[in-house]
């Protein structure tokens, strides 16, 4: 299912609660129920822990936001390291070349198209990619320079690999989701209590006041999806985050 599609539902699902609520609770009420009765606290009440929710919720944007960014930088420092890789061996033996070349091209296809999938699914990476990139390194490590211009390349290459390493190992510890599950609860509990308390305010089936609290769940049904589509600092799709490696590799 398309995440837009899965927010459309979201957004309107929260609407029809709330307006079938209210207009529910319209039609209970007495004839001489008067809205202008509502507590001074209640209000204030309302207004508070709207504040607060607010609050929590930017916080929460806030830190899968950075998570992602993160993610992304740790994945482009993969990718560039392993293509510089690829391009500096131009300086070894051709068969030494080719082979270096062959094995990095083998390791980021594995990536995208096997590691990915599994790390999107389970939070963590296969054994399968370490050994892949350990022979990559292999090939580095076993080979001798022949002159002073192959050394002087051998530890560049080296650095680019033990960059590659770094950054797939920084990949693999932040693989699963940004928030922790007590703080989805408590995001979850704050919108129920947050759309909740607008019926304390006796809002009534007047067009305007339809509107505002339509709106209000709305925004709020909004920003938890944001939130939602972000604790995955990998994306959801393979395609959300792999862009580094298949604009560098051809896969």
């Amino acid at each position: 299912m398309s995440e837009w599609l899965v927010l459309v539902l979201a957004m309107a699902a929260a609407c029809a609660v709330v307006l079938t609520i209210t207009v529910l609770r319209e039609r209970r009420l007495s004839e001489d129920d008067d809205p202008s009765e509502t507590p001074d606290v209640i209000e204030y009440m309302t207004m508070m822990v709207g504040v607060v929710y607010a609050i929590v919720l930017g916080l929460a944007i806030a830190g899968v936001w950075e998570a992602r960014n993160s993610a992304q930088d740790v994945v482009r420092a993969e990718a560039q390291a392993l293509h510089e890789v690829s391009e500096r061996v131009q300086a070894y033996a051709p068969a030494a070349r080719d082979r270096t070349r062959e094995d990095v091209n083998t390791y980021v296809t594995y990536v995208v198209n096997k590691e990915w999938p599994v790390m999107l699914k389970r939070g963590e990476l296969t054994d399968r990619g370490a050994m892949l990139l350990d022979k990559v390194r292999e090939d580095l490590t076993s080979y001798e320079p022949r002159n002073d211009h192959e050394g002087q390349s051998y530890q560049p290459l080296l650095d680019q690999i033990g960059a590659a390493d770094t950054a797939r190992n920084t990949r693999a510890q932040n693989a699963g989701d940004t928030m922790p599950g007590v703080v989805w609860f408590g995001l979850v509990a704050g919108a129920f209590v947050a759309v909740g308390l607008i019926f304390t305010l006796q809002i009534r089936r007047s067009p305007r006041e339809l509107l505002l609290a339509g709106l209000y769940s709305a925004l709020i049904a909004f920003l938890l999806f944001l939130i939602w589509d972000f604790n995955s600092p990998f994306g959801h799709e393979i395609a959300d985050t792999t862009s580094p490696f298949t604009d560098l590799f051809a896969v």
